[in-house]
């Protein structure tokens, strides 16, 4: 599952503007955005990410996301750093 993927990763960002920043940096393997977030941030975070050529999954809640990376609040979106 996705969620399981942030929990394994070793290293990773969280947050729409953390996740876009390091997508321009070229170290991202993967991004994981979550699906009941806007409609609005989701297009930027994905087309960040289409546009450098790097995968993305979606998934179902922004705070399962959030709590797969620690945090008490939601997460839009997760860039998993090589």
């Amino acid at each position: 599952m996705s969620y399981d993927k942030v929990i394994q990763a070793n290293k990773f960002v969280v947050g729409t503007k953390q996740t876009v920043k390091a997508l321009k940096s070229g170290n991202v393997t993967e991004i994981i955005v979550a699906k009941d977030a806007d409609p609005v941030i989701i297009g930027k975070v994905i087309e960040a990410a289409k546009e450098v050529n790097v995968p993305f999954i979606l998934v179902e809640s922004m705070m399962k996301l959030g709590q797969s990376c620690g945090i008490e609040v939601g997460a839009v979106a997760v860039a998993i750093i090589n």
